[in-house]
């Protein structure tokens, strides 16, 4: 059974998070690294991962800069 909080959890953001974390993987940063070249803090990261972050307009620009990955891809459209 899912945890109290992540049944809360809005499915875009689950969705972000997941692409977020994919990406990260496929480049072999940690997230101190991704937080660093976006210029986050890593605790920013972490919460962005874990879907309980709803970034900016902005930060998801930087954070698909950062990921080297167009915005197209790391927003879930459906």
């Amino acid at each position: 059974m899912a945890k109290k909080d992540e049944r809360r959890k809005n499915p875009i953001l689950i969705e972000f998070a997941k692409k977020v974390r994919s990406r990260r993987y496929e480049l072999g940063l940690t997230q101190e690294k991704l937080a660093e070249i976006a210029e986050f803090h890593v605790n920013f990261i972490g919460g962005i991962e874990r879907a309980t972050r709803n970034p900016s307009l902005i930060s998801i620009v930087k954070l698909a800069s950062a990921l080297k990955i167009n915005l197209r891809d790391l927003i879930p459209f459906k």
